[in-house]
């Protein structure tokens, strides 16, 4: 991406090196479970999963998910290396290109557009939908309108599935932001309604769509920014749809344990997540983001 003289967003918290306050432990898997499954104060995530965890992080993922740690206290000083201040610039100028893009949808749309926080975190968080650890992945949160990142999840990326490039995170960032999107435009908050109300399968269908319309959203972004800022370099694309192919919940479950378990996904297929991704791109029309209208097996 071509991302010279762009600027850098001040919707940036730094947080990398704090850790939680009186050194806890996080979540876990079961309180991720819990704020999924009921109130207002729910995490949508890149990856969501135990697979994706084990997958981008590693087998001491799991440990992490099910809140088991070591009790560390929180960090006093904290030093990033050059490449991950590289990285925290780049985040900077993607979400600063996302409110570019989004402010001047929404207004021509008539409407106004509230840009998000973006958290920079390491190891560990506490949010307004309760405290996470990094092998959460990437997650946005609609009770205190911030998305949480983690840079090592793009060093996870490269190292274990094969994903990566300046688009490819790009493509992690604004997916987040999407979902922003669709919590300032009421889908959010309507979809999670309706998951409360229904089983399990059906339940993960509705997040599906979710993650599907978030993909969508990234595509559009990435369509605009472009249009503005001539942002694009040739492959740039690929990246993307080559990181939506490998976090697919097929490809993901297939590589951690060597089958698959349609009813059980909540992310969508590498096939459903690429061809959405890619429908944004390609058209930057808002108005066919209809995942929450065609048939599931059509998505």
């Amino acid at each position: 991406m071509k991302l010279n003289g762009r600027r850098m967003s001040d919707n940036i918290n730094d947080r990398r090196g704090e850790g939680m306050p009186g050194g806890g432990s996080g979540m876990g898997l079961l309180g991720l479970l819990g704020l999924l499954g009921g109130g207002r104060k729910r995490l949508l995530v890149v990856a969501a999963v135990i697979i994706v965890a084990l997958v981008t992080q590693g087998p001491e993922a799991l440990t992490q998910m099910l809140g088991v740690t070591d009790g560390q206290q929180q960090r006093t000083e904290y030093k990033a290396t050059a490449e991950e201040q590289e990285l925290y610039n780049f985040a900077g100028q993607i979400l600063a290109g996302t409110e570019d893009v989004w402010t001047e949808i929404f207004r021509q749309q008539g409407k106004t557009y509230v840009a998000p926080k973006l958290v920079i975190f390491t190891d560990a968080v506490r949010s307004g939908c309760g405290n996470a650890t990094s092998s959460t992945g990437p997650f946005y949160c609609s009770a205190d309108q911030t998305v949480y990142l983690d840079l090592s999840f793009f060093t996870g990326m490269k190292r274990n599935i094969g994903a990566d490039g300046d688009f490819a995170y790009a493509y992690v960032i604004a997916h987040e932001v999407g979902h922003h999107v669709q919590y300032l435009l009421g889908d959010l908050d309507r979809i999670h309604s309706q998951m409360e109300s229904v089983g399990e399968t059906e339940r993960n269908q509705l997040s599906v769509r979710l993650e599907l319309q978030a993909d969508f959203y990234a595509g559009v972004w990435a369509y605009h920014d472009n249009k503005m800022f001539g942002s694009l370099e040739d492959g740039d694309i690929e990246e993307g749809l080559n990181a939506a192919q490998k976090i697919g919940d097929d490809y993901l479950q297939k590589k951690a344990r060597g089958y698959t378990v349609p009813e059980t996904f909540n992310h969508g297929t590498s096939a459903q997540r690429s061809k959405w991704l890619k429908l944004g791109a390609h058209t930057g029309d808002l108005a066919r983001a209809n995942t929450f209208t065609q048939p599931y097996n059509e998505l």
